[in-house]
């Protein structure tokens, strides 16, 4: 079982949107950095590594009196991108695998099981890589990696990757990301969560020594590099993913959580209420 994980937010939207309220499907409302860390941990990871740019301390203050020791705060010095944040926690992870996630989504879950749950249960019974994943429009292929490969005999949710390409073109995905048996048109584009091994690492320090002057040190292309190297695996996540940075993101991630929650009736009801006055004002 994976015990670590990391979680860059160095960036400047991250000193925002994370930390906006949701209210849960319980009725409970908190950040959606603590959402977030509260799924992890229950998964069963016991430290999480919060990747922060410098002097932002102040913003990570409430979640350091609620986790406690359960989080740690490492500085990336430079904004040099989410691989680089990823490998700023190298000396912390060690040499055990480890679980990253981005910051700037909230999952729903489809099952009993959480989304991150999923992912970590396939990497301990695979004893390999594995990246959530989850079928997505061409129309979204602007806003998330695409992974290439083949179905693994015998699973309907599991797939071989052969390939990992950041925001391709439709042309491009159409030549080297389509998978049998998802309906054309469609990819399976990264969830937001990894379960990774070490050797990662070497693969983002290879990458960052060739890098021009600005240029960023990003996954994608790494995690392309390791479906090279060693069994990587993705798992089509029974949930979906939430962009809180895309188009109306906080609002839809907050309809999710509650129709997917104990409260869906009565949060329908409320819905139709507001549609039903926004009708009135418009006639």
């Amino acid at each position: 079982m994976l015990a670590k994980a990391i979680i860059p937010m160095a960036g400047p939207a991250h000193r925002d949107l994370p930390f906006q309220h949701v209210t849960t499907g319980s009725g409970q409302t908190q950040h959606v950095v603590a959402l977030q860390i509260d799924e992890i941990l229950d998964a069963g990871i016991s430290e999480v590594a919060l990747v922060t740019a410098p002097g932002t301390r102040a913003f990570f203050a409430a979640l350091e009196k609620r986790f406690g020791s359960k989080i740690v705060l490492i500085e990336q010095a430079e904004p040099r991108g989410f691989g680089h944040a990823v490998l700023c926690a190298e000396s912390w992870v060690g040499s055990d695998a480890f679980l990253v996630q981005v910051c700037d989504h909230v999952f729903v879950t489809h099952a009993e099981a959480s989304c991150t749950a999923q992912v970590l249960e396939v990497a301990a019974r695979e004893n390999c890589a594995v990246s959530g994943v989850q079928v997505t429009a061409e129309s979204q292929l602007p806003y998330f990696g695409v992974i290439g490969g083949q179905r693994v005999h015998g699973s309907e949710s599991l797939y071989a990757v052969e390939t990992v390409l950041e925001k391709p073109t439709p042309t491009v995905a159409e030549e080297t990301c389509m998978i049998p048996g998802i309906r054309q048109g469609n990819y399976l584009a990264l969830f937001g969560t990894h379960a990774l091994t070490p050797g990662i690492f070497g693969l983002l320090r290879a990458k960052s020594q060739t890098l021009a002057p600005g240029e960023k040190l990003g996954l994608t292309e790494a995690l392309s590099a390791l479906s090279r190297r060693e069994r990587y695996l993705a798992l089509e996540v029974e949930g979906h993913r939430v962009d809180i940075e895309g188009p109306f993101g906080l609002l839809r991630a907050q309809l999710a959580l509650v129709l997917y929650g104990p409260h869906r009736e009565e949060a329908l009801r409320l819905m139709l209420e507001e549609v039903a006055h926004a009708e009135r004002r418009r006639v």
